[in-house]
């Protein structure tokens, strides 16, 4: 076949790639990170050298995959922005269960922010669709008056990023992140503030 009449091909590469994906994510949620990409190939009904052919280390898959479950937790923030029939802190608490839900289910992104510092890497596009995003929700609700006036668009960030670890601690609770995201949104209503939280760690240090 001539590069032309290749197109298919690409079109053939492209379904690939999604059953490889679809496939990791059922395996890496079973099994975290310790799945193997013979695992994956064999989910996927594909031959190894196919995985290795969009992915060409493990890292890279479950970047991959990160980086799946990142936009849709935009896409579901989003969603929230464009409602109308609830109040802003309605929707930028929903935004936050969206968002803590696909996290319980992605166990691989969950480990993935345990084990790397601050937030996981992410493409600079979904990177800012998100903060965007969820940065205009958090500022609705603090105009409305129902978000505290001093929560910053990094302390929820770093809160989910809790909250994705703690879906894969054990508690004595079932589904034990819901009781968590249910404590940290409360701590973020205006009403549920008691003291002002530190600042001193936003300010920059003493020259």
């Amino acid at each position: 076949m001539t590069k032309v009449a290749g197109r298919p091909l690409r079109a053939d590469a492209r379904r690939n790639r999604e059953r490889v994906l679809n496939a990791a994510r059922e395996v890496f949620s079973r099994e975290g990170m310790d799945a193997q990409i013979d695992d994956v190939a064999r989910q996927a009904a594909v031959g190894v050298g196919t995985v290795y052919r969009h992915f060409p280390t493990k890292d890279a898959l479950i970047q991959a995959l990160a980086e799946d479950s990142l936009e849709r937790v935009a896409d579901a923030a989003q969603a929230q922005l464009e409602r109308e029939d609830c109040d802003a802190f309605e929707a930028f608490a929903q935004a936050l269960w969206n968002g803590a839900s696909i996290f319980a289910l992605d166990r691989s992104l969950c480990e993935l922010m345990v084990s790397v510092p601050g937030t996981p890497a992410m493409e600079p596009t979904t990177a800012q669709r998100l903060d965007t995003t969820v940065g205009e929700l958090l500022r609705r609700a603090q105009a409305e008056g129902s978000a505290r006036a001093d929560l910053v668009l990094d302390d929820v960030g770093m809160v989910m990023c809790g909250i994705g670890a703690a879906t894969r601690k054990q508690h004595i609770c079932a589904d034990a992140w819901k009781r968590h995201l249910s404590i940290v949104i409360d701590g973020m209503r205006s009403e549920g503030a008691r003291a002002p939280l530190p600042t001193s760690l936003c300010e920059p240090p003493e020259a």
